[in-house]
Protein backbone atom coordinates (compact mmCIF):
# COMPACT_ATOMS: atom_id res chain seq x y z
CA UNK A 1 0.00 0.00 0.00
CA UNK A 2 2.76 2.26 0.55
CA UNK A 3 4.90 1.59 -2.43
CA UNK A 4 1.45 2.25 -3.85
CA UNK A 5 1.01 5.85 -2.70
CA UNK A 6 4.41 6.54 -3.06
CA UNK A 7 3.92 5.79 -6.82
CA UNK A 8 1.28 8.03 -6.93
CA UNK A 9 2.77 10.83 -5.24
CA UNK A 10 6.24 10.41 -7.66
CA UNK A 11 3.57 10.46 -10.49
CA UNK A 12 1.57 13.80 -9.43
CA UNK A 13 4.93 15.22 -8.96
CA UNK A 14 5.93 14.58 -12.19
CA UNK A 15 2.93 15.83 -13.27
CA UNK A 16 2.88 18.85 -11.93
CA UNK A 17 6.67 19.89 -13.25
CA UNK A 18 5.93 19.21 -16.54
CA UNK A 19 2.31 21.31 -16.07
CA UNK A 20 5.10 24.38 -14.53
CA UNK A 21 7.47 24.11 -17.26
CA UNK A 22 4.62 24.61 -19.78
CA UNK A 23 3.36 27.50 -18.05
CA UNK A 24 7.13 28.69 -17.67
CA UNK A 25 7.26 28.02 -21.71
CA UNK A 26 4.24 29.90 -22.15
CA UNK A 27 5.31 32.62 -20.11
CA UNK A 28 8.74 33.32 -21.93
CA UNK A 29 6.80 33.11 -25.37
CA UNK A 30 4.19 35.56 -24.16
CA UNK A 31 7.19 38.08 -22.72
CA UNK A 32 9.07 37.61 -25.52
CA UNK A 33 5.63 38.73 -28.17
CA UNK A 34 5.40 41.70 -25.52
CA UNK A 35 8.65 42.89 -25.85
CA UNK A 36 8.88 42.49 -29.73
CA UNK A 37 5.51 45.05 -29.66
CA UNK A 38 7.08 47.80 -27.61
CA UNK A 39 9.19 47.79 -30.32
CA UNK A 40 6.02 47.81 -32.49
CA UNK A 41 7.52 44.47 -34.21
CA UNK A 42 4.00 43.11 -34.84
CA UNK A 43 5.78 40.70 -37.58
CA UNK A 44 8.10 38.70 -34.61
CA UNK A 45 5.45 39.58 -31.99
CA UNK A 46 2.92 37.69 -33.89
CA UNK A 47 5.05 34.63 -34.14
CA UNK A 48 5.68 34.52 -30.63
CA UNK A 49 1.77 34.72 -29.87
CA UNK A 50 0.76 32.68 -32.00
CA UNK A 51 2.92 29.94 -30.36
CA UNK A 52 1.83 30.55 -27.37
CA UNK A 53 -1.90 30.31 -28.30
CA UNK A 54 -1.11 26.89 -29.73
CA UNK A 55 0.65 25.50 -26.91
CA UNK A 56 -1.94 26.69 -24.88
CA UNK A 57 -4.34 25.10 -27.03
CA UNK A 58 -2.84 21.32 -27.26
CA UNK A 59 -2.07 21.92 -23.59
CA UNK A 60 -5.34 22.19 -22.42
CA UNK A 61 -3.95 25.40 -20.14
CA UNK A 62 -7.11 27.16 -19.24
CA UNK A 63 -5.66 29.23 -16.48
CA UNK A 64 -2.52 31.59 -16.70
CA UNK A 65 -0.97 34.59 -15.15
CA UNK A 66 1.97 37.04 -15.48
CA UNK A 67 1.26 39.02 -12.17
CA UNK A 68 -1.54 41.30 -13.98
CA UNK A 69 -4.58 42.38 -13.95
CA UNK A 70 -5.19 38.57 -15.87
CA UNK A 71 -4.37 36.56 -12.26
CA UNK A 72 -4.98 32.81 -11.56
CA UNK A 73 -7.98 34.53 -9.06
CA UNK A 74 -10.09 35.14 -12.12
CA UNK A 75 -13.03 32.97 -12.49
CA UNK A 76 -12.62 29.89 -14.86
CA UNK A 77 -14.80 30.21 -18.05
CA UNK A 78 -15.84 26.88 -19.38
CA UNK A 79 -16.08 27.58 -22.72
CA UNK A 80 -12.48 29.31 -22.97
CA UNK A 81 -10.23 27.12 -24.11
CA UNK A 82 -7.58 29.15 -24.31
CA UNK A 83 -6.23 31.57 -21.55
CA UNK A 84 -7.63 35.26 -21.75
CA UNK A 85 -4.53 37.12 -21.53
CA UNK A 86 -2.87 35.15 -24.71
CA UNK A 87 -6.14 35.22 -26.83
CA UNK A 88 -6.36 39.49 -25.88
CA UNK A 89 -2.46 39.93 -26.83
CA UNK A 90 -2.81 37.65 -29.88
CA UNK A 91 -6.23 39.61 -31.15
CA UNK A 92 -4.38 43.13 -30.29
CA UNK A 93 -1.52 41.94 -32.74
CA UNK A 94 -3.98 40.60 -35.27
CA UNK A 95 -5.71 44.08 -35.25
CA UNK A 96 -2.86 45.72 -35.45
CA UNK A 97 -1.51 43.96 -38.72
CA UNK A 98 -4.98 45.00 -40.03
CA UNK A 99 -5.87 41.21 -40.05
CA UNK A 100 -9.30 41.81 -39.12
CA UNK A 101 -10.84 38.80 -39.57
CA UNK A 102 -8.42 36.91 -37.77
CA UNK A 103 -9.19 39.99 -35.05
CA UNK A 104 -12.99 39.03 -34.97
CA UNK A 105 -12.40 35.21 -34.75
CA UNK A 106 -10.40 35.39 -31.66
CA UNK A 107 -12.59 38.06 -29.53
CA UNK A 108 -16.22 37.50 -30.53
CA UNK A 109 -16.96 34.32 -28.33
CA UNK A 110 -15.31 35.83 -25.05
CA UNK A 111 -17.34 36.65 -22.27
CA UNK A 112 -18.43 40.40 -22.51
CA UNK A 113 -16.98 40.23 -18.80
CA UNK A 114 -13.55 39.07 -20.24
CA UNK A 115 -13.28 41.81 -22.57
CA UNK A 116 -11.10 44.68 -22.19
CA UNK A 117 -12.60 48.31 -23.42
CA UNK A 118 -9.47 47.86 -26.11
CA UNK A 119 -10.74 44.91 -26.65
CA UNK A 120 -14.17 45.50 -27.52
CA UNK A 121 -13.16 48.70 -29.59
CA UNK A 122 -11.15 46.56 -31.74
CA UNK A 123 -14.14 43.90 -31.74
CA UNK A 124 -16.42 46.26 -33.17
CA UNK A 125 -13.98 48.35 -35.15
CA UNK A 126 -12.89 45.39 -36.81
CA UNK A 127 -16.60 44.43 -38.38
CA UNK A 128 -16.74 48.02 -38.87
CA UNK A 129 -13.23 47.16 -41.22
CA UNK A 130 -14.83 44.17 -42.92
CA UNK A 131 -18.05 46.15 -44.01
CA UNK A 132 -20.30 44.06 -41.48
CA UNK A 133 -22.28 46.99 -40.26
CA UNK A 134 -24.70 45.27 -38.59
CA UNK A 135 -22.56 43.38 -36.15
CA UNK A 136 -20.33 46.12 -35.96
CA UNK A 137 -23.70 48.17 -34.38
CA UNK A 138 -24.64 45.33 -32.72
CA UNK A 139 -20.61 45.46 -30.76
CA UNK A 140 -20.66 49.17 -30.52
CA UNK A 141 -23.77 49.12 -28.56
CA UNK A 142 -22.62 46.12 -26.50
CA UNK A 143 -19.68 48.47 -25.43
CA UNK A 144 -21.11 51.38 -24.94
CA UNK A 145 -23.54 49.36 -22.23
CA UNK A 146 -20.43 49.00 -20.63
CA UNK A 147 -18.41 52.40 -21.65
CA UNK A 148 -21.56 54.56 -22.01
CA UNK A 149 -18.90 57.64 -22.43
CA UNK A 150 -17.14 56.67 -25.16
CA UNK A 151 -17.60 59.44 -27.38
CA UNK A 152 -15.73 58.22 -29.87
CA UNK A 153 -17.60 55.02 -30.54
CA UNK A 154 -20.92 57.10 -29.57
CA UNK A 155 -20.13 59.09 -32.62
CA UNK A 156 -19.41 56.22 -34.41
CA UNK A 157 -22.19 54.08 -33.79
CA UNK A 158 -25.16 57.26 -34.29
CA UNK A 159 -23.15 57.62 -37.92
CA UNK A 160 -23.36 53.56 -38.27
CA UNK A 161 -27.63 54.01 -37.87
CA UNK A 162 -27.85 57.33 -39.80
CA UNK A 163 -26.39 56.06 -42.81
CA UNK A 164 -27.96 52.78 -42.81
CA UNK A 165 -31.34 54.33 -42.89
CA UNK A 166 -31.86 54.73 -38.93
CA UNK A 167 -31.44 57.79 -38.39
CA UNK A 168 -33.90 58.15 -36.01
CA UNK A 169 -32.06 55.30 -33.72
CA UNK A 170 -28.56 57.51 -34.24
CA UNK A 171 -30.49 60.57 -32.67
CA UNK A 172 -31.18 58.51 -29.75
CA UNK A 173 -27.66 57.43 -29.67
CA UNK A 174 -26.34 61.10 -29.64
CA UNK A 175 -28.77 62.40 -27.16
CA UNK A 176 -28.24 59.77 -24.63
CA UNK A 177 -24.58 60.88 -24.23
CA UNK A 178 -25.18 64.69 -24.87
CA UNK A 179 -27.58 64.51 -22.01
CA UNK A 180 -24.28 64.43 -19.83
CA UNK A 181 -21.70 65.84 -22.12
CA UNK A 182 -23.18 68.58 -24.61
CA UNK A 183 -19.66 69.84 -25.63
CA UNK A 184 -18.18 66.79 -27.45
CA UNK A 185 -17.82 67.62 -30.96
CA UNK A 186 -17.41 64.42 -32.41
CA UNK A 187 -20.64 63.16 -30.85
CA UNK A 188 -22.17 66.63 -31.69
CA UNK A 189 -21.33 66.08 -35.49
CA UNK A 190 -22.32 63.04 -35.95
CA UNK A 191 -25.89 64.21 -34.17
CA UNK A 192 -26.31 66.81 -36.80
CA UNK A 193 -25.47 64.82 -39.46
CA UNK A 194 -28.27 62.00 -37.99
CA UNK A 195 -30.90 65.28 -37.53
CA UNK A 196 -30.09 65.89 -41.61
CA UNK A 197 -30.21 62.76 -42.99
CA UNK A 198 -33.20 62.62 -40.98
CA UNK A 199 -34.94 65.82 -42.86
CA UNK A 200 -34.60 67.92 -39.69
CA UNK A 201 -32.99 70.47 -40.75
CA UNK A 202 -34.05 72.73 -38.08
CA UNK A 203 -32.63 70.53 -35.27
CA UNK A 204 -29.65 69.94 -37.06
CA UNK A 205 -28.85 73.37 -37.73
CA UNK A 206 -29.24 74.04 -33.84
CA UNK A 207 -25.95 71.37 -33.51
CA UNK A 208 -24.47 72.89 -36.35
CA UNK A 209 -24.51 76.54 -34.82
CA UNK A 210 -23.15 74.91 -31.61
CA UNK A 211 -20.12 73.30 -33.55
CA UNK A 212 -19.45 76.37 -35.27
CA UNK A 213 -19.32 78.55 -31.96
CA UNK A 214 -17.08 75.58 -30.53
CA UNK A 215 -15.01 76.35 -33.44
CA UNK A 216 -15.04 74.14 -35.73
CA UNK A 217 -14.05 74.49 -39.08
CA UNK A 218 -13.57 71.36 -40.36
CA UNK A 219 -14.63 71.06 -44.16
CA UNK A 220 -17.88 68.49 -43.11
CA UNK A 221 -19.30 70.60 -40.58
CA UNK A 222 -18.97 73.83 -43.08
CA UNK A 223 -20.41 71.96 -45.89
CA UNK A 224 -23.16 70.19 -43.83
CA UNK A 225 -24.32 73.65 -42.35
CA UNK A 226 -24.59 75.15 -45.57
CA UNK A 227 -26.53 72.73 -47.10
CA UNK A 228 -29.25 72.96 -44.16
CA UNK A 229 -29.51 76.74 -44.08
CA UNK A 230 -29.64 76.37 -47.85
CA UNK A 231 -32.68 74.18 -47.16
CA UNK A 232 -34.54 76.24 -44.74
CA UNK A 233 -33.91 79.73 -47.42
CA UNK A 234 -31.57 80.74 -44.82
CA UNK A 235 -29.69 81.87 -48.21
CA UNK A 236 -27.25 84.18 -46.99
CA UNK A 237 -26.33 81.70 -44.01
CA UNK A 238 -26.01 79.18 -46.57
CA UNK A 239 -23.41 81.44 -48.38
CA UNK A 240 -21.11 82.47 -45.44
CA UNK A 241 -21.16 78.19 -45.12
CA UNK A 242 -20.38 77.18 -48.55
CA UNK A 243 -17.46 79.78 -49.41
CA UNK A 244 -15.42 79.05 -47.06
CA UNK A 245 -16.11 74.77 -47.25
CA UNK A 246 -15.29 75.52 -51.07
CA UNK A 247 -11.83 77.08 -50.37
CA UNK A 248 -10.93 74.42 -47.84
CA UNK A 249 -11.69 71.95 -50.34
CA UNK A 250 -9.11 73.45 -53.03
CA UNK A 251 -11.54 74.30 -54.61
CA UNK A 252 -11.91 70.69 -55.89
CA UNK A 253 -15.57 69.29 -54.31
CA UNK A 254 -17.73 69.15 -57.11
CA UNK A 255 -20.94 69.01 -54.86
CA UNK A 256 -19.91 72.12 -52.71
CA UNK A 257 -18.92 73.95 -56.32
CA UNK A 258 -22.71 73.13 -57.24
CA UNK A 259 -24.41 73.87 -53.84
CA UNK A 260 -22.67 76.89 -53.70
CA UNK A 261 -22.85 77.95 -57.32
CA UNK A 262 -26.79 77.37 -56.61
CA UNK A 263 -26.52 79.97 -53.63
CA UNK A 264 -25.22 82.32 -55.50
CA UNK A 265 -27.57 82.68 -58.20
CA UNK A 266 -30.25 82.62 -55.58
CA UNK A 267 -28.39 85.95 -53.77
CA UNK A 268 -27.84 87.74 -56.73
CA UNK A 269 -24.39 86.84 -57.09
CA UNK A 270 -24.30 85.60 -60.63
CA UNK A 271 -20.86 86.00 -61.83
CA UNK A 272 -19.46 83.87 -58.95
CA UNK A 273 -22.21 81.19 -59.54
CA UNK A 274 -21.83 80.92 -63.10
CA UNK A 275 -18.23 80.62 -62.21
CA UNK A 276 -18.93 77.67 -59.40
CA UNK A 277 -21.21 75.83 -61.58
CA UNK A 278 -18.97 75.84 -64.35
CA UNK A 279 -16.19 74.37 -62.27
CA UNK A 280 -18.54 71.89 -61.20
CA UNK A 281 -20.06 70.80 -64.43
CA UNK A 282 -16.00 70.14 -65.24
CA UNK A 283 -16.09 68.06 -61.85
CA UNK A 284 -19.16 65.98 -61.85
CA UNK A 285 -19.16 65.18 -65.32
CA UNK A 286 -20.69 62.59 -66.36
CA UNK A 287 -22.90 62.67 -63.09
CA UNK A 288 -26.60 62.56 -65.18
CA UNK A 289 -28.33 63.35 -61.41
CA UNK A 290 -25.77 66.17 -60.58
CA UNK A 291 -26.06 67.63 -64.16
CA UNK A 292 -29.94 67.77 -64.55
CA UNK A 293 -29.47 70.42 -61.70
CA UNK A 294 -26.68 72.56 -62.63
CA UNK A 295 -27.64 73.28 -66.16
CA UNK A 296 -30.79 74.57 -65.08
CA UNK A 297 -28.93 76.43 -62.55
CA UNK A 298 -26.42 77.64 -65.03
CA UNK A 299 -28.83 78.92 -67.75
CA UNK A 300 -30.93 80.54 -64.98
CA UNK A 301 -28.09 82.64 -64.29
CA UNK A 302 -26.81 82.81 -67.50
CA UNK A 303 -30.67 84.14 -68.13
CA UNK A 304 -30.63 86.76 -65.29
CA UNK A 305 -26.91 88.25 -66.05
CA UNK A 306 -28.59 88.78 -70.06
CA UNK A 307 -25.87 86.20 -71.69
CA UNK A 308 -28.82 84.30 -73.48
CA UNK A 309 -27.16 82.88 -76.35
CA UNK A 310 -25.33 81.07 -73.12
CA UNK A 311 -28.45 80.73 -71.35
CA UNK A 312 -30.09 79.23 -74.39
CA UNK A 313 -26.63 76.98 -74.48
CA UNK A 314 -27.20 75.51 -70.85
CA UNK A 315 -30.45 75.28 -71.25
CA UNK A 316 -30.04 72.71 -73.85
CA UNK A 317 -27.42 70.74 -71.83
CA UNK A 318 -30.03 70.42 -69.32
CA UNK A 319 -32.32 68.82 -71.94
CA UNK A 320 -29.74 65.95 -72.58
CA UNK A 321 -30.08 64.68 -69.25
CA UNK A 322 -33.65 65.76 -68.84
CA UNK A 323 -35.89 65.68 -71.62
CA UNK A 324 -39.07 65.92 -70.53
CA UNK A 325 -38.12 69.15 -68.74
CA UNK A 326 -41.27 71.14 -69.70
CA UNK A 327 -40.64 74.70 -68.55
CA UNK A 328 -37.34 74.43 -69.96
CA UNK A 329 -38.74 73.85 -73.49
CA UNK A 330 -40.93 77.14 -72.68
CA UNK A 331 -37.77 79.11 -71.53
CA UNK A 332 -35.54 78.70 -74.21
CA UNK A 333 -38.45 79.37 -76.97
CA UNK A 334 -39.24 82.64 -74.76
CA UNK A 335 -34.97 83.37 -74.79
CA UNK A 336 -35.56 82.91 -78.78
CA UNK A 337 -38.62 84.53 -78.99
CA UNK A 338 -37.92 88.23 -77.12
CA UNK A 339 -33.70 88.42 -76.65
CA UNK A 340 -31.68 86.61 -79.47
CA UNK A 341 -34.43 86.79 -81.85
CA UNK A 342 -34.20 83.48 -83.55
CA UNK A 343 -38.25 82.98 -84.44
CA UNK A 344 -38.11 79.83 -86.35
CA UNK A 345 -36.26 77.99 -83.16
CA UNK A 346 -38.58 80.27 -80.98
CA UNK A 347 -41.30 78.61 -82.90
CA UNK A 348 -39.60 74.86 -83.10
CA UNK A 349 -39.54 74.83 -78.77
CA UNK A 350 -42.95 76.16 -78.14
CA UNK A 351 -44.32 73.81 -80.10
CA UNK A 352 -42.17 70.63 -78.41
CA UNK A 353 -43.26 72.91 -75.36
CA UNK A 354 -47.40 72.05 -76.05
CA UNK A 355 -46.37 68.48 -77.23
CA UNK A 356 -45.68 67.69 -73.62
CA UNK A 357 -47.48 70.39 -71.34
CA UNK A 358 -50.79 69.34 -73.23
CA UNK A 359 -50.26 65.43 -71.92
CA UNK A 360 -50.38 66.97 -68.28
CA UNK A 361 -53.05 65.42 -66.57
CA UNK A 362 -53.44 67.49 -63.60
CA UNK A 363 -51.68 71.50 -64.79
CA UNK A 364 -50.97 73.91 -62.52
CA UNK A 365 -52.19 77.24 -62.64
CA UNK A 366 -48.97 78.50 -63.92
CA UNK A 367 -48.70 75.80 -66.54
CA UNK A 368 -52.25 76.10 -68.26
CA UNK A 369 -51.64 80.39 -68.27
CA UNK A 370 -47.67 79.17 -70.26
CA UNK A 371 -49.84 76.99 -72.27
CA UNK A 372 -52.38 79.92 -73.54
CA UNK A 373 -49.05 82.28 -73.73
CA UNK A 374 -48.00 79.41 -75.97
CA UNK A 375 -50.58 79.31 -78.18
CA UNK A 376 -51.39 82.69 -78.40
CA UNK A 377 -48.22 83.45 -79.91
CA UNK A 378 -48.17 80.94 -82.32
CA UNK A 379 -51.84 81.90 -84.07
CA UNK A 380 -50.65 85.43 -84.06
CA UNK A 381 -46.51 85.45 -85.00
CA UNK A 382 -45.19 85.32 -88.00
CA UNK A 383 -42.22 83.42 -87.17
CA UNK A 384 -39.46 83.89 -89.43
CA UNK A 385 -35.51 83.78 -89.08
CA UNK A 386 -35.25 87.41 -88.27
CA UNK A 387 -39.20 88.17 -87.17
CA UNK A 388 -39.05 90.49 -84.03
CA UNK A 389 -41.56 90.01 -81.07
CA UNK A 390 -44.36 93.03 -81.01
CA UNK A 391 -43.22 93.65 -77.62
CA UNK A 392 -39.91 92.81 -75.43
CA UNK A 393 -40.75 92.48 -72.17
CA UNK A 394 -37.99 93.56 -69.51
CA UNK A 395 -37.59 89.70 -68.62
CA UNK A 396 -38.66 86.94 -70.59
CA UNK A 397 -40.79 84.68 -68.40
CA UNK A 398 -38.14 82.18 -67.45
CA UNK A 399 -39.09 79.75 -64.63
CA UNK A 400 -37.49 78.33 -61.72
CA UNK A 401 -39.74 75.42 -61.53
CA UNK A 402 -39.75 71.76 -59.78
CA UNK A 403 -41.96 71.17 -63.24
CA UNK A 404 -40.77 68.60 -65.59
Amino acid sequence: MKKLLTLIALALLAATTVRGEALDSLALLVQRGDSLMKQYNTYEALKYYQQAYDQAKAQGVTRFSMNDDFSMSKPYVPEDQIPRQIRLKLADCQYKRANYREATELLKNMPEDSLTHEAFRQLANSYRQQADMGSYKYWAARLLEHYPMDGEVVAGLTLAYARSDQPQNGIVCALKYMLKDSTNILVNRAGAEAWLLNGDYTAAIKLYECLLQQGDSAFSTLYSAGMCYAKIDSLERAYQCLKPAFLQSGMQHANCAWRLGVVCVDTYRYEEGIACLELATKLLLPDTTAMKAITLSQGEAYYLTEHYDKAVESWKQHLAYNPSSIATYYNIASAYYYFLPDGQEAKKYYEKFLSLARKEEKPTQQLKEMIEKAEMLLRTTNFGKNSKPVSRPHRAPALRTTMK
